[in-house]
């Protein structure tokens, strides 16, 4: 029991180290995130709250994700999946 728990508390702690450990964005990510250190888990926050208030959805397809300029930085397209923009996010992020 006691071995249960223990594993179970560290290995906890080191799923959500990744999401919540500060990684610091770059430039071009930067632009919407700001430059300061920022968990994984707040870079997508901010990018679901600019694709939002940007009208960057998909009218035809909530899935996929219409790319501006600063996102076309990002992406390296004009349009991507929500499922492919963590893949995207993660070269962005050290």
């Amino acid at each position: 029991m006691a071995l249960g728990g223990g594993g179970g508390s560290s290995g906890g702690g080191r799923k959500s180290d990744g999401l919540s450990r500060p990684c610091t964005p770059s430039p071009e990510l930067a632009t919407i995130t700001g430059s300061a250190p920022i968990a994984r888990s707040a870079v997508v926050s901010k990018m679901w709250d600019y694709i939002k208030k940007n009208n960057l959805q998909n009218p035809q397809n909530k899935r996929e994700i219409l790319a501006d300029d600063k996102l076309e930085k990002i992406f390296g397209a004009k349009k991507v999946s929500m499922f492919e923009m963590n893949k995207h996010l993660s070269r962005h992020l050290k």
